[in-house]
């Protein structure tokens, strides 16, 4: 799969305060890249020096290849589309008006798909209605759409369902999985809503005091977020042989403590355990979120 953006070592300071510091990030291309961070984590930095709004202190990137300290950079930016922060769009007009602004603003003189990308992001019906009158939500997607001038296929959307009521917030979702899936465009996607961005995302960044302190796969995290039977035992050895016998995914922990993941049921479970002399001293069950995972991951409430 090829890579659309890596960072190496990536270093911002303001004066002697540094906001993102050795940082490390590999987007590859057709994911959904959720980038998760509590506020100050340097989220919105990152993307900017990314879209080329600020220079990094040190460090390096490359966006399809280019690095960052070639020229060449500024060509594949024109892959890009971003929304930082908010979408920047003039109230008083209305969506097509919006769209004929930002062709002209990129330099796109043919304005014959502009009916096409309203109708891609469900505005085709608002008509001379103004912006101003739009619901949250309407904006946002007029804000893709907006990004999607040029037909970009890379798409980095910063806070993209921020103050969304839930029908928004399905409604950018199931923009961002279309055009993720149909029009094979790779997204950046930084949000706090981390429930939200666990059905859309292919792939995390967390994002810690500066630094991406995990990259990790859905289909990993999902693994790791599955329903944990937690043992202590006395024999680890005996009681992983049995679960290797019983084709159980487990994991040995200490020389006391074995994980057991998946859907189990925990009576019979048990019972099969004491059958085969396997009794264990303690059992807890539990079973992960997205969140308990970033939270456990940057160490809970001790890193605010």
């Amino acid at each position: 799969m090829n890579t659309v953006l890596k960072i190496r070592n990536l270093e911002k300071r303001y004066r002697n305060f540094k906001v993102l510091k050795n940082l490390n990030m590999n987007i590859e291309k057709g994911s959904i890249y959720g980038l998760i961070g509590k506020n100050g984590a340097g989220k919105t930095t990152l993307i900017r020096i990314i879209c080329g709004l600020q220079e990094p202190s040190e460090g390096t990137y490359s966006i399809y290849g280019e690095s960052n300290k070639n020229g060449n950079i500024e060509s594949v930016r024109c892959r890009m589309g971003a929304i930082i922060e908010a979408p920047s769009i003039y109230s008083e007009m209305n969506a097509k008006d919006n769209l004929i602004e930002q062709y002209k603003l990129v330099g796109i003189p043919n304005l014959n798909s502009i009916d096409e990308l309203l109708k891609l992001v469900g505005l085709e019906n608002t008509q001379k209605k103004k912006v101003k009158n739009f619901s949250l939500g309407m904006k946002q997607r007029l804000g893709i759409a907006m990004s999607l001038a040029g037909n970009p296929d890379f798409l980095i959307l910063d806070e993209p369902i921020n103050g969304l009521d839930p029908e928004g917030i399905i409604e950018i979702r199931e923009l961002i999985l279309k055009l993720n899936k149909e029009k094979r465009i790779t997204i950046l996607i930084s949000s706090h809503y981390l429930d939200e961005l666990s059905k859309i995302a292919t792939h995390y960044g967390f994002l810690d005091n500066g630094s991406i302190i995990k990259e990790i796969s859905s289909e990993e995290l999902m693994k790791k977020m599955e329903q944990k039977i937690q043992l202590k035992v006395n024999n680890v050895k005996k009681v992983a042989t049995y679960l290797e016998e019983k084709q159980f995914s487990y994991e040995v922990i200490d020389k006391n403590t074995i994980n057991v993941y998946g859907k189990i049921n925990l009576p019979k479970f048990i019972n099969e355990l004491s059958k085969n002399n396997l009794t264990p001293e303690d059992i807890h069950q539990s079973e992960e979120s997205l969140e308990n995972y970033y939270m456990n991951l940057i160490g809970g409430d001790n890193n605010d």
